[in-house]
């Protein structure tokens, strides 16, 4: 069966954010992600990591000014110098926390912004930071996120998302499937995802709606688990969801699957 990872930014919030490595790996868990490391100490880090056993599997590059509405740098023409100064910065950390995977956010575009330019930045982007993470021996992501959770943002679907990993050209570029926003924007999951599998580099979590614990919506996560196990997946799945009641009380379904 896959490897579940908590994403200790929302499972047991309940807790100190450094006490979450130790609960998770408590409740069953091998590995942990969370999308920005850059506001903790990584050396503490590290040793949370190391003392609970548990590997760090995902963390993003710096999304921009997210306080402001800054989903990403990638995809923003006149932030480069900045990208290129985030990507520095992420693998920095992920070696240092021996992380093996980073993901991109593309980012919102500026209102009136040229669509080709914007396309073209972010395929410049894709490309530069793809080179710097294979230098590292770290795998770059992409993900496509819904656009009722997150207005605006450029990668929206799959299909697109596999698209600008071709047109980039580069064999360090892969796609994160987030199970929930593509239940939202797209269905047909085991489909898709058999068909993507190939670029699939990581996989995460949640049910629709509420983008609660599995068991909570309309997902058929039973059926989906053997069926990603079946076609062959070998990587990661994060339980990137919100505990409908509690983190340890929504944790029913993972013991029969993990």
């Amino acid at each position: 069966m896959p490897r579940f990872a908590a994403n200790i930014s929302m499972l047991f919030s309940e807790l100190d954010f450094y006490d979450r490595f130790e609960a998770a790996a408590r409740a069953g868990f091998t590995g942990v992600e969370f999308p920005f490391p850059y506001d903790f100490d990584r050396h503490e880090l590290r040793r949370r990591l190391d003392d609970s056993g548990l590997a760090l599997v995902l963390h993003n590059l710096p999304p921009g000014r997210w306080e402001d509405g800054e989903r990403g740098l990638a995809c923003l023409p006149n932030r480069k110098a900045e990208f290129r100064e985030s990507v520095a910065l992420a693998l920095d950390h992920a070696t240092m926390l021996g992380c093996a995977q980073v993901n991109c956010l593309s980012g919102i575009p500026p209102k009136g912004a040229d669509p080709e330019l914007i396309h073209e930045t972010l395929l410049d982007n894709l490309r530069f930071a793809a080179d710097e993470a294979r230098r590292t021996g770290v795998r770059l992501l992409i993900e496509a996120i819904n656009t009722i959770d997150m207005p605006g943002f450029y990668l929206k679907r799959s299909r697109q998302a596999l698209a600008i990993i071709e047109e980039v050209g580069s064999d360090n570029l892969y796609f994160q499937y987030d199970i929930y926003h593509m239940q939202v924007m797209e269905g047909d999951l085991a489909r898709n995802i058999e068909s993507q599998l190939p670029r699939i580099a990581h996989m995460q979590l949640a049910d629709n709606p509420g983008r609660h614990e599995p068991g909570t919506g309309e997902i058929n996560y039973p059926f989906l688990f053997e069926h990603i196990d079946r076609i062959g997946y070998r990587g990661w799945i994060g339980a990137e969801y919100r505990p409908l009641h509690g983190t340890v009380e929504g944790l029913s379904w993972l013991p029969t699957h993990a």
